[in-house]
């Protein structure tokens, strides 16, 4: 069953729910039967729709779900409860801002707490209550972003009594490394962590994202929390993704125009045709999450698309509303033909790679132009 998100428009993005289930469950498969397999769904989830996804993975016996933010929560909460899904647990990874405490308890979201501050406030908005509510902790390991350091962390433990006033029912960290499977920081960071662990005894444990899964069952603990790979993203670095593809792309060609041996293309004058060509403009560009680095130039080529059986590469810089592609090689190329820019042909990885940049912010890019259809 196919379901257009969307009126039609020249710039066409597929969503396969099917396959974000379906990655989820060979994450699952990685692990013992006894831990549970979270969906991390922020940045709407992914750029592929955070509600929807959630839903889904919901359906498949998915129980918790990680967002960024209060509104992200909000829309997957109200999502989760709309498809009957009312006993989802919903972890808020950017902590408690003030004055968010009511909204967040009226929504039956939870905070992912990093400083004792934090800790101290929610413990007394639960007293408020008069019940604690849950909320997960998370300490530093190495990554010196957010987090509890160990010292603030041992210092907590020591005080059961704000433990059980804050509602932790997680205590969580996060890789730096993981997608570097042999890199010195991995084995620190889980020893570090089952250290904190043990502080903690009664309460849930998760450290591993998308990669830590894939770095063995030690790394695993009570819960893991998959983001990437559920979007059928690279989970090691340098290698192809496993996964399944989730989204795929396609332009339409507005126009197809030949272009004289040695003129040059769009905007700088960056790229001249080497040959009598024949372009075709796409209409996609870089306020579409296109990213202009992809743009072909004398000095080095850009990225490429697929029709017809080839490959056709971008020429030129790309700009805000559109792109060429070089269509020379493929006979019968003509306006209304739908290019392929993230597909079979063209990975996410090669995307990417073209971008000079990673699979996650190709996709959280995609923007809010596009035909949306989910399948």
């Amino acid at each position: 069953m196919t379901e257009t998100l969307s009126p039609p428009r020249p710039t066409r993005l597929t969503i396969s729910t099917e396959a974000i289930v379906a990655n989820r469950r060979a994450v699952a498969a990685k692990c013992a039967a006894s831990v549970e397999v979270a969906g991390v769904v922020k940045a709407d989830g992914y750029g592929t729709g955070g509600p929807q996804a959630a839903v889904a993975m919901a359906a498949d016996g998915a129980r918790t779900f990680f967002v960024a933010h209060v509104g992200e929560g909000i829309d997957v909460r109200a999502a989760l409860t709309a498809a009957g899904w009312t006993q989802a647990r919903i972890f808020v990874l950017n902590g408690l801002l003030p004055g968010t405490e009511e909204t967040l308890a009226a929504h039956g979201l939870a905070p992912v707490l990093g400083s004792l501050p934090e800790i101290e406030d929610w413990a007394a908005f639960g007293r408020d209550q008069d019940l604690p509510l849950p909320c997960a902790i998370h300490v530093d390991t190495g990554m010196n972003r957010h987090g509890l350091s160990l010292e603030e962390a041992r210092a907590l433990a020591a005080r059961p009594d704000l433990v059980a006033a804050s509602g932790a029912d997680l205590v969580m960290s996060h890789l730096a490394c993981a997608d570097e499977p042999k890199h010195p920081l991995n084995a620190l960071q889980l020893a570090r962590f089952k250290s904190i662990r043990g502080l903690f005894p009664d309460i849930s444990a998760s450290l591993a994202n998308s990669a830590g899964v894939f770095l063995g069952p030690e790394y695993h603990f009570d819960l893991v929390r998959p983001g990437i790979a559920l979007y059928g993203g690279a989970i090691v670095s340098g290698q192809p993704s496993p996964m399944r593809p989730v989204v795929g792309l396609e332009a339409t060609i507005l126009q197809v125009r030949d272009v004289p041996h040695g003129e040059s293309v769009g905007y700088g004058a960056r790229q001249t045709v080497r040959r009598t060509s024949r372009l075709a403009v796409l209409s996609v560009g870089y306020a579409d999450g296109f990213h202009r680095t992809a743009s072909g130039a004398d000095s080095a080529p850009g990225g490429s698309g697929h029709l017809a059986g080839h490959r056709v590469p971008i020429v030129g810089r790309i700009s805000m509303d559109l792109l060429m592609v070089d269509v020379t090689d493929v006979p019968g190329a003509a306006r209304g033909d739908r290019v392929e820019l993230i597909g079979p042909h063209v990975s996410l990885q090669e995307v990417a790679k073209a971008m000079g940049t990673i699979d996650y912010e190709v996709l959280t890019s995609l923007g809010r132009r596009y035909q949306r259809v989910r399948v």
